[in-house]
């Protein structure tokens, strides 16, 4: 599977999808359009690179055209996109908080729009992306662009749009709690009396070893947890307080609540 891509924006999320594009072999040509000269595209012959979307190649004709912008600036990037809207191509948003309704509006009802949710650990191939499509979206394109998104990480798919607030909170969102984790504790090891790179350096390789070990176990994180907790130990004294009622669970219940809120209210 290949097809032609235009690409408008390549920052961080933008140049590590393209790259994995590439080492997959799934393009036969990109256009990238970045104001900046995409410092971040990898060197590629089937890559070019133009500064706005009015200089891309006259008679270019995109399958897919993937938005990789900010959401701030998204509305007036898709002020120039009504041209691109030709039979069989389709328009795959990976903008936070933007709904397929809104790239109707500007767009026009006939764009085909997959609108996906992917998280920072795609720029090491790593990711975890959530799509969902109009129904415009023809299923050899809807494969494509399936093809594209895993070509950075893991892909799920859903029929109710409803739901990418909520997918926005727990994996959009999710790696700056998983972050904070590796703060907190560090800063709970200095407290427990380590200098402070230690306790940095254990808590940065404690973090990034228990998920790796998540990830490559099919095991459930409860059986992983329950199998380095012995009873009555040092483990299970600190599980008796992450655990309590007013432990981990009500806060991370609270934290995703706040953060779907704000993706609702961000949406309009």
């Amino acid at each position: 599977m290949a097809g032609s891509l235009l690409l408008v924006g390549c920052g961080k999320m933008g140049s590590a999808m393209l790259a994995g594009w590439l080492a997959a072999a799934i393009v036969d040509r990109v256009v990238v359009v970045d104001p900046s000269g995409a410092p971040g595209a990898p060197q590629h012959p089937a890559v070019s690179v133009v500064p706005a979307i009015d200089a891309v190649p006259a008679g270019f004709a995109a399958d897919v055209v993937v938005l990789a912008v900010k959401p701030q600036v998204m509305d007036g990037v898709l002020a120039g996109c009504a041209g691109l809207v030709h039979p069989g191509t389709v328009f795959l948003s990976v903008a936070a908080g933007k709904t397929i309704a809104s790239f109707a509006r500007h767009l026009g009802d006939g764009a085909a729009v997959v609108r996906a949710m992917p998280n920072t650990p795609a720029a090491i191939g790593r990711g975890m992306t959530v799509a969902v499509a109009n129904p415009l979206v023809p299923e050899e394109r809807r494969n494509f662009c399936d093809a594209l998104l895993r070509a950075v990480g893991q892909v799920a798919w859903i029929e109710d749009e409803a739901l990418m607030d909520a997918v926005t909170a727990v994996s959009g969102s999710g790696p700056a709690y998983v972050f904070l984790l590796a703060e907190v504790l560090a800063a709970a090891g200095r407290e427990a009396g380590l200098p402070a790179d230690l306790a940095v350096q254990l808590a940065r390789a404690t973090v990034a070893g228990a998920g790796e070990l998540l990830h490559r176990s099919d095991t459930p994180a409860g059986q992983l947890r329950e199998a380095v907790t012995s009873p009555g130990g040092t483990t299970q004294a600190a599980l008796s307080v992450l655990m309590a009622g007013d432990g981990m669970q009500p806060l991370l219940t609270a934290a995703v609540a706040a953060a779907a809120r704000r993706s609702r209210e961000l949406a309009g």
